[in-house]
């Protein structure tokens, strides 16, 4: 299968996330639910959410789309500015929100329109003051230099078909010290090419997840020092149930990936 344009790639990814956003929600990234639970909450549970995480925050916010948890590897502080890369519904921002409290403030990011009305109501739902959200792309970011303590990302990246734009966006708009704390499906073994760029395997999570060795790389070049990427073996056991029988599990797994920007 050849590769399509990047242009075409988005727009694949941007109709797969409006459908979703439209629809209310899905258990998944991929959209299927398979042999899953197809209840979000319940996803989100099994990827490390609390129930207070998840009956916290408006109706409609957790869409169950994530890989992991990038609040529990991000650590974060009052006061702090934290951007969220495709934010979806809004759950990891409001999450974030009331750990900064009212001297901090969160952005939300996301190219689909849908996404971003889902997500700005459900701010006005919850009263969330200091979260806004915004229409954008990740790998073109409508966010100032040097102005964002950290970032978060859950089950985002995979889907942009140029990742080292993505990093080099998230390297300019940090501060000095910030750092990058992301959930994202990785690839540990190269990809058959009928995956790579099938859209239902792209938009669902999978084609278009990169090599760890691939990722450390680009976030080296973007400029980021102390970077890691730590692999959950055991996630191949919910991405099983993303496209049942189709083997995916063998080559991608969920990682928790963390970088500093000194």
């Amino acid at each position: 299968m050849n590769r399509p344009d990047d242009d075409t790639v988005r727009d694949q990814v941007r109709s797969r996330y409006a459908g979703i956003a439209q629809q209310g929600g899905s258990s998944c990234c991929a959209g299927e639910c398979g042999g899953s639970t197809c209840e979000p909450a319940d996803s989100s549970a099994e990827l490390g959410y609390s129930v207070d995480d998840i009956t916290s925050v408006p109706d409609g916010a957790d869409m169950g789309l994530g890989c992991g948890n990038p609040e529990a590897i991000a650590a974060l502080k009052p006061g702090e500015i934290v951007l969220d890369l495709g934010s979806g519904g809004g759950l990891d921002c409001f999450l974030a929100s009331r750990q900064v409290g009212s001297g901090g403030s969160v952005i939300g990011v996301d190219m689909t329109p849908d996404m971003v009305s889902k997500a700005r109501r459900n701010a006005q739902v919850g009263g969330y003051s200091n979260v806004e959200f915004r229409l954008g792309e990740i790998e073109r970011l409508p966010v100032a230099d040097g102005t964002v303590d950290v970032i978060l990302s859950n089950c985002v990246v995979n889907l942009s078909p140029d990742k080292e734009s993505v990093f080099r966006e998230a390297f300019r708009v940090l501060r000095p010290n910030g750092r990058l704390a992301i959930s994202d499906v990785v690839a540990v073994k190269p990809l058959p090419d009928n995956a790579k760029w099938d859209t239902g395997a792209y938009c669902g999570c999978v084609g278009g997840a990169a090599l760890v060795a691939d990722v450390e790389r680009m976030l080296r070049d973007a400029g980021f020092s102390e970077v890691d990427v730590d692999v959950k073996p055991d996630s191949a056991q919910f991405i099983s149930t993303w496209f049942p029988g189709s083997g995916y599990e063998e080559f991608v797994r969920s990682a928790s990936i963390t970088a500093v920007k000194r």
